[in-house]
């Protein structure tokens, strides 16, 4: 057998003693070694200033001229490493924290070149999103993308110990599925060695954590990887990042308190901001209130029906309509009159008018034919307005009406500055309804998922008035935006086969898609339910950013592109041949 402790010692290589965020005032007069690359070069005639940057900070050096060979070139982001003395520094910097020292060099080696960098790699780049895109691993080396991606690694680090701690265990879910009804269109993956057959990546892991219920595990957790072939956005993306959790033996209201309990634990924890309970609403209600499923609850404006009023008062116009609501907005102090101006002229919804209460006791109104100041004083006198509030309205059919009068008032609130981005308001929205009817494709839909148990009071209607029916299902919106959505599950085999068939799915379509779950059912299902976060937006939330691309390491731009590997791409044919395609 070899001695390998005989071996001849070789001489090591040591790239750096420190690195270039690390050294203080304390470190004055030790000999150090540092590797990163070119920030900055400044000549000073006899001496280079280069401040030398890597992960953790910038050093600056000093560099004689003397010590560098005349065709020794240096560049902006050249790698090179350096010997040399901490002393410190003339002109400090306090803007950095190795800023009241300097790297007097001894020694200077160049690691390897580069190339001008096609945008500056400062905090405050030159770089448009689609050449950072393209050049994503040169902008990881700024400051604002790196700092993000330790952000999210400490955001899931974080779940993760909370989860742990509370008894959830976590378990990976196959990405290689069959495709399932789940609203969304799923990717395809031609088999190989399956011919003809075909994958989809998964867009969750549902049918997957729900057999992990039925398999006895009490509860369950996955920070996964879904996938969804839809059109991306700024806040979305065709390959996203989802919390996924589950629970056996649970209700909506465990669900409710556990997770709230979880969402202020996180803005705590990242944040330090203190959350004040969830308030709790009904899907009808936010609909009935604010116009969408999603409300952003920070600057109040809740709807007004004033169909009463238009009848009690015999304002001819809208008492006919199926429909008349209305909003006040307090005291407009800064109202911006120009982009308030153009607002309403690019509203195309005829059945909408406003009034403003001006100071001097007098109304601006839009031009609608049946305003009067008659009128005009019964809507004042209503919603007690004072001088400086502004009244918008809108009537027709209820569904259309709500929906257009909650757009104006997320964009009057956008014209009024009404969203306070130092503020969180999280809503539960609750009791969503269990299907709506596709006019296109003539059937009913799953508003959230097949999976989705209705609500024990409504399970009458289930057989004949199904699109009646409310579901145990619940969204968790903070500002606006949908940061988690679930549901308690179904655990009773006849009612999951009737909403197949609600659903239009044939005997054998049911058995050809899901046998494998409906034979589970055969086996003793617990009660449970769970619900899934979405990882990329709530860091986006937590970090008031507008854009989720800022906190993917390597994320597709809005039409789906990795513009960096330039995919997706065409396959060569032979690959195609492999794949049974011709």
């Amino acid at each position: 057998m070899k001695n390998y402790m005989n071996l001849k010692k070789v001489n090591k290589i040591i790239y750096r003693t420190h690195n270039c965020g690390e050294l203080r005032k304390k470190d004055l007069g030790k000999e150090v070694i540092l590797s990163g690359w070119i920030q900055k070069i400044r000549n000073l005639g006899s001496l280079f200033f280069i401040d030398i940057r890597d992960y953790f900070g910038i050093t600056q050096l000093i560099i004689s001229k003397k010590q560098v060979k005349k065709n020794f070139l240096l560049g902006k982001e050249f790698l090179i490493k350096v010997k040399g003395k901490v002393v410190e520094r003339l002109s400090k910097n306090y803007n950095i924290p190795t800023g009241e020292i300097e790297i007097l060099v001894s020694y200077i080696n160049l690691i390897n070149s580069s190339l001008s960098p096609p945008f500056t790699i400062e905090d405050k780049t030159d770089g448009n999103e689609e050449m950072r895109m393209i050049y994503r691993y040169l902008d990881i080396r700024r400051n604002p993308i790196k700092n993000n991606l330790i952000i999210r690694h400490n955001l899931v680090l974080e779940i993760r110990n909370f989860f742990s701690k509370n008894g959830f265990l976590e378990i990976e879910t196959p990405i290689l599925i069959n495709d399932t009804p789940e609203g969304a269109r799923s990717f395809i993956v031609p088999s190989r060695t399956h011919i003809n057959k075909f994958y989809a990546l998964a867009q969750s892991p549902q049918l997957f954590k729900q057999l992990l219920m039925i398999g006895g595990i009490d509860k369950y957790f996955q920070i996964i990887k879904c996938f969804r072939d839809e059109d991306s956005r700024s806040n979305r993306q065709i390959e996203f990042t989802q919390i996924d959790c589950e629970m056996s033996f649970v209700e909506v209201h465990d669900i409710l308190i556990f997770f709230e309990h979880f969402i202020k634990h996180i803005f705590q924890k990242i944040k330090n901001i203190q959350l004040d309970p969830f308030p709790c609403i009904s899907y009808s209600n936010a609909i009935k209130m604010y116009g969408t499923d999603s409300p952003d609850i920070r600057f109040g404006m809740d709807f007004v029906e004033l169909n009463d009023l238009v009848q009690r008062k015999d304002i001819n116009v809208l008492k006919t309509q199926e429909l008349v609501i209305g909003i006040k907005v307090k005291e407009c102090k800064n109202l911006q009159q120009n982009k308030m101006d153009c607002f309403l002229k690019k509203i195309e919804n005829k059945n909408f008018f406003w009034i403003k209460y001006l100071y001097d006791q007098t109304f601006l109104f839009s031009n609608s034919i049946f305003l009067n100041e008659e009128i005009i004083k019964i809507f004042v006198k209503y919603f007690e307005a004072i001088p400086g509030d502004l009244l918008f309205f809108s009537y027709g059919k209820k569904r259309k009406t709500r929906e257009e009068l909650g757009k104006i008032r997320v964009k009057i609130a956008d014209i009024l500055n009404l969203k306070d981005s130092k503020t969180f308001t999280p809503l539960w929205i609750k009791d969503f309804p269990l299907l709506e009817w596709d006019k296109i494709l003539k059937k009913y839909k799953s508003v959230h998922h097949p999976f989705t148990s209705p609500k024990e009071e409504d399970l009458h209607l289930l057989e004949k008035k199904p699109k009646n029916v409310r579901t145990k299902s619940y969204d968790l919106i903070i500002n606006g935006i949908e940061i988690g959505s679930g549901s308690i599950r179904i655990h009773n085999k006849n009612i999951q086969n009737l909403i197949f068939k609600h659903l239009g799915f044939s005997k054998k379509e049911i058995e050809s898609r899901f046998g494998f779950f409906i034979k589970a059912f055969e086996y003793g299902v617990p009660p449970h339910g769970g619900i899934a976060f979405g990882l990329d937006r709530l860091i986006n939330l937590l970090e008031r950013d507008q854009n989720i691309k800022n906190f993917i390491a390597f994320p597709k731009n809005n039409y789906g592109k990795d513009l960096m590997i330039n995919a997706p791409s065409f396959l060569e044919k032979e690959k195609l041949k492999e794949l049974h395609f011709r």
